[in-house]
């Protein structure tokens, strides 16, 4: 059994239920891992976890590796960020990974910044490279890559002279792995010290807010871009959305335009989906918003401009006005027998 040299990933738990993006990471860092022919670390900081970090083993996890303490039940910066800092230090992974949530985006730069390491956010792609540097060839680094100036260029960021190699992974970007509840691996169960300094502050009431869009679930997407052309329009996305029994997406022009909120915004700078149905309303189909949506299962296009490069990657595609076209889509789903 490899114990060092591994792909780490921070597992992300919120009242003991695994977030989806850790299952995400783990299935993408069993790929990373099969290349460079080394194993998968799971790190689960929490209490009473040891059972349910099991079924990572299933997502190509290897060792398990679980810091248990009552006081570690929920998420707080400074304890966590000590308990991460530890396990990498013993471990010694070559990456670690996070998910790109207000969790990982808080606990990543605090483990990053501490162990003098590079940390590269919100990244919608890994993979495993070559690269030189002045000469130097250096073998087997892992390419972290990410939109960048605001979504317009796609860069793959190197961190060659520095381990552990860090990055913050977006949601929904990585597919999750069919699960083998027969594969097992090695699991540890630590009680680590902690000091009373690192609670600072307290955990007072847990209030959860339910979310309103769930993009990432949605079976069905019906997304508007710049070509619905104004906020009274959009209410024909959420009309035949409705209608369809789906959630209602947008292109970041829409959303940049004040039209509706970010929470709809699918794309790179956005949500990832991958929806049996998604049908792009208006949307001249950047490479940005395409690299969003392109793996759902059907995708019809309506855009007035039969160049649009949504219609690249549409199966159907009409080439007509949305205020027109969208309003015999609801008639005759209402009116079908």
């Amino acid at each position: 059994m490899q114990t060092k040299n591994n792909v780490m990933v921070f597992i992300q738990q919120d009242g003991g239920t695994i977030a989806d993006v850790s299952i995400e990471l783990v299935s993408k860092a069993r790929e990373l891992a099969d290349t460079l022919g080394v194993g998968v670390d799971a790190l689960v900081i929490g209490n009473g976890m040891k059972e349910k970090a099991q079924l990572l083993w299933g997502y190509g996890a290897d060792n398990l590796y679980c810091y248990e303490h009552e006081k570690l039940a929920h998420f707080l910066s400074l304890p966590y960020a000590e308990v991460a800092i530890q396990a990498i230090k013993i471990y010694e992974p070559q990456i670690v990974l996070f998910g790109a949530t207000t969790t990982g985006r808080d606990l990543a730069p605090r483990i990053a910044s501490a162990l003098k390491v590079g940390l590269t956010a919100d990244c919608t792609d890994l993979q495993i490279g070559d690269h030189e540097l002045q000469g130097k060839v250096y073998k087997n680094i892992l390419y972290q890559i990410r939109p960048a100036f605001g979504g317009n260029i796609i860069a793959t960021i190197v961190s060659p002279e520095k381990k552990p190699q860090m990055a913050t992974v977006r949601e929904g970007v990585m597919k999750i792995s069919k699960h083998d509840p027969k594969r097992k691996g090695h699991i540890e169960v630590i009680t680590p010290e902690l000091k009373d300094s690192l609670f600072i502050t307290e955990l007072v009431k847990l209030v959860r807010e339910e979310k309103t869009v769930n993009l990432k679930g949605a079976q069905i997407i019906v997304a508007g871009g710049a070509g619905v052309g104004s906020k009274e329009d959009f209410e024909l996305i959420k009309q035949l959305a409705h209608v369809l029994g789906g959630e209602v997406g947008a292109s970041r022009a829409a959303v940049d335009a004040g039209w509706i909120s970010k929470a709809h915004q699918v794309g790179q700078t956005g949500t990832t989906v991958r929806p049996k149905l998604y049908i792009a309303c208006g949307i001249s189909g950047s490479i940005q918003h395409r690299a969003g949506m392109a793996e759902s299962s059907r995708i019809i296009a309506i855009n007035t401009d039969p160049q649009a490069p949504i219609f690249q990657v549409a199966h159907y595609g009409i080439v007509g006005d949305l205020k027109d076209v969208i309003p015999m889509f609801i008639n005759a789903y209402k009116n079908k027998e």
